[in-house]
């Protein structure tokens, strides 16, 4: 891992977190599983392009899903 993926991996990580425990107090299902899908992603995921391109369409994900 170089230094870029470790950066982009702490900032999903981080909004995945405020996802999490925003989905969690307002019973928002998308939200909470976006940001466990955040959280979790960079584990999974080890070039930087790609997952800053997971990442983005990760956190756009529940603007368009509005349930």
């Amino acid at each position: 891992m170089d230094t870029a993926t470790i950066l982009w991996a702490l900032l999903f990580g981080s909004i995945g977190l405020g996802y999490f425990i925003y989905g969690r107090r307002q019973s928002h299902a998308v939200a909470r599983y976006t940001g466990i899908a955040l959280m979790v992603c960079p584990y999974f995921v080890s070039n930087t392009v790609i997952l800053v391109i997971v990442g983005i369409s990760l956190l756009l994900l529940p603007k368009c899903l509005r349930l």
